[in-house]
């Protein structure tokens, strides 16, 4: 692969960002990362100019927008360089009937319409709710991914994937190209953020996940720690060069 598919999520040295952001992204950009993915960009000011400095471009980026004001935040991402905007989070109350997650399918597939507009793609991000929930004998997951039209894509949270039951190259290989990110992550696959831990050295089968969406930018994240998670972000970056999937 060349180094182009991956990414880190900015949520996971969120603190340092606070603190510095320029200097946040210059040692990520030491690392050997190229790209990142931000969050809350609405939020974070001065983000162009870090990541100009920094020589960093960002093709992803979280923000909340199903059911927001769909303008200022598509400008914001359009100012960034993002191609795809990814709604990282719609509360789980919202997952439990059949109506309501087509609901949710719907107004993602309206903000895609708007989103295509301004030459930008939208996508979702999924916790582990989506794949614990069933409704009527399939997992709210399936029920949303069966509504959803193609120009609504996915960035498959692999870990939460597979915290909430579900096999995670199973489920890449079934979704195919409808993903185009993965968040690579680590740990023993349990609900506590600190369990987390750098890519390859927790349980999930990070080469089988990768060879299973071989095409989809790889974004190391991790949601919290014991440890340092910048150091934890370093060892991600050396293990997956390591193993030549980096």
């Amino acid at each position: 692969m060349t180094e182009s598919l991956l990414s880190v999520q900015l949520y996971t040295v969120r603190e340092a960002l606070q603190d510095d952001l320029a200097g946040t992204l210059a040692r990520l950009a030491e690392l050997g990362f190229t790209q990142v993915e931000p969050f809350n960009i609405m939020g974070l000011d001065s983000l162009e100019d870090g990541l100009a400095a920094a020589g960093l471009a960002s093709p992803t980026a979280h923000q909340r927008f199903v059911g927001e004001d769909l303008g200022p935040i598509f400008d914001r991402a359009a100012a960034l360089g993002v191609q795809t905007l990814i709604d990282p989070h719609i509360d789980e109350s919202r997952w439990r009937t059949a109506g309501e997650i087509a609901r949710i399918a719907d107004d993602l597939a309206a903000a895609a319409e708007a989103a295509s507009a301004v030459g930008l793609k939208v996508g979702y991000h999924n916790h582990a709710f989506e794949f614990e929930t069933k409704v009527d004998g399939s997992t709210a997951y399936d029920i949303f991914v069966e509504r959803l039209p193609e120009n609504v894509f996915l960035e498959l949270d692999t870990y939460w994937a597979a915290v909430g039951g579900s096999d995670p190259v199973a489920l890449l290989k079934e979704l195919g190209d409808r993903v185009v990110a993965l968040h690579v992550k680590d740990g023993p696959a349990t609900h506590e953020n600190k369990d987390q831990v750098a890519v390859g050295r927790g349980r999930l089968p990070i080469r089988a996940i990768i060879d299973a969406a071989p095409n989809a930018l790889r974004v190391i994240e991790l949601d919290d720690s014991r440890g340092d998670r910048f150091t934890a972000v370093a060892d991600s970056v050396a293990f997956l060069k390591q193993e030549g999937l980096a």
